[in-house]
């Protein structure tokens, strides 16, 4: 019960330091302040504003908002989201182009599961969309599934990516980024072994912990220091009375913000005072780069006990994967059964979450599949949201992921013309 209590009394917190911006930008703004104006009000209303706004936003799932992109004709094409499968933790959805004609590469862009909303791959989904047939994993936040649901761990959510992969075919081509990509290996061996012509074409796996000890990080270091028992005691509680999924044992997601804003304390504190000044003095608008930035980051989800733990345990502390040890329903899933699926790693040089070693670790793990069908790629000076998202995204990475893909599907086109001495995109960074 004092798990509920603690709960409960972070999200009350929340909602007073929510409660207190909104008051003090609604006093600070008072008609009759605007007799004797004063920058003490001024600020006090900025102050207000930044406020109310950050505690609100990390109890908001943020929307997809996918702006209309110009198709190959010249027309804007308008983008929906519609849910493929609906699950209890989480949904198969489409971003569904209205009137497009010409088939598109199917893409399933797999999200993690790390205390975010599967939102904070929009730019990804933005950039892939004019050239794919995209479908993402939409995971759900574990205060709002009633404990009736039963669990969900790391084997329930390699099951959740096998049946989405059987359910789009075998046309798919899939691209994990980060926390999901030993489980959406696994997934790929599994399905090797139960339906072979259900796997995917290709898989592509972005800064993912396939051997947390390849290079060590903070977040690995974490992970060795602390034992099972310390993190259910110190970061699991149950939900509160306030949501659906009142008494589940979760991993809070401001608990986890906390987490995230205490490795970069400095920096935070910093933008956001920078922030107040700016609305202040009027230089602030709605979709400013702070705004756009921290709506995203703010917004955290909780994560199943089970779910985090067994993540802990199972891929950092023993790791499962790295050994080819990983077992689903009593099954041992074999890696080395992948034989067809052609498989490229992306990494970046100044990753210091997943640091490059931890990905393309995968590639030994490989066994059955030729060295024509494996690639690796190390983005230079790329940290880990640059890998999926921003400059090296966009200018290196993207490119280089679609060429893989056209590599591997009968019949295509390569996405981008080639000099004579460019080596072909299926083995770009070849790994031997």
């Amino acid at each position: 019960m004092r798990y509920m209590a603690t709960y409960d009394m972070m999200e009350t917190i929340r909602n007073t330091n929510q409660f207190l911006g909104a008051s003090a930008l609604a006093m600070a703004s008072y008609p009759a302040f605007a007799m004797f104006p004063n920058p003490a009000m001024q600020w006090l209303a900025a102050w207000g504003e930044v406020t109310e706004r950050t505690f609100s936003r990390m109890v908001m799932k943020p929307d997809w908002n996918i702006p209309p992109f110009v198709g190959s004709n010249g027309q804007d094409r308008l983008v929906s989201v519609e849910k493929e499968i609906a699950r209890d933790f989480g949904d198969l959805i489409h971003f569904k182009v209205q009137g497009r004609t010409e088939p598109k590469r199917k893409v399933l862009l797999v999200a993690p599961m790390s205390g975010h909303y599967a939102t904070l791959l929009r730019s990804t989904v933005i950039s892939l969309l004019p050239d794919c047939d995209l479908y993402v994993t939409d995971w759900h936040n574990a205060r709002d599934i009633p404990v009736s649901a039963g669990k969900f761990d790391v084997e329930d959510y390699t099951l959740y990516l096998v049946d989405f992969m059987k359910h789009l075919g075998p046309e798919t081509h899939v691209i994990a980024v980060c926390q999901p990509a030993p489980l959406t290996l696994a997934a790929t061996a599994y399905l090797a072994e139960e339906d072979p012509k259900a796997q995917p074409r290709s898989l592509t796996l972005i800064g993912g912990p396939i051997d947390p000890d390849a290079t060590p990080t903070e977040v690995t270091d974490f992970g060795r220091r602390v034992t099972m028992g310390q993190l259910e005691e110190m970061m699991i509680q149950r939900v509160g009375f306030k949501y659906a999924g009142v008494g589940r044992m979760v991993y809070p997601g401001l608990l986890q913000l906390a987490s995230f804003i205490s490795m970069n304390s400095e920096t935070h504190t910093e933008a956001f005072q920078n922030q107040i000044t700016r609305v202040a003095q009027g230089e602030a608008h709605e979709h400013d780069k702070h705004n756009k930035f921290y709506d995203e980051y703010l917004a955290v989800m909780d994560m199943t006990a089970e779910f985090y733990l067994s993540t802990v345990e199972r891929i950092f502390k023993n790791g499962e994967i790295a050994k080819n040890a990983f077992v689903v329903g009593g099954r041992h899933v074999d890696i080395g059964k992948i034989t067809t699926v052609a498989v490229k790693t992306v990494e970046g040089s100044n990753d210091d979450i997943s640091a490059p070693g931890q990905c393309v670790a995968a590639l030994d793990l490989l066994t059955g599949l030729p060295d024509s069908k494996k690639a690796s790629h190390l983005e230079e000076g790329a940290g880990h949201y640059g890998i999926f998202a921003g400059r090296s995204w966009r200018n290196n990475i993207r490119p280089l992921v679609l060429d893989f893909i056209d590599a591997n599907t009968p019949g295509k086109k390569p996405h981008r013309k080639r000099g004579p001495h460019q080596p072909d995109p299926a083995n770009y960074n070849v790994a031997v």
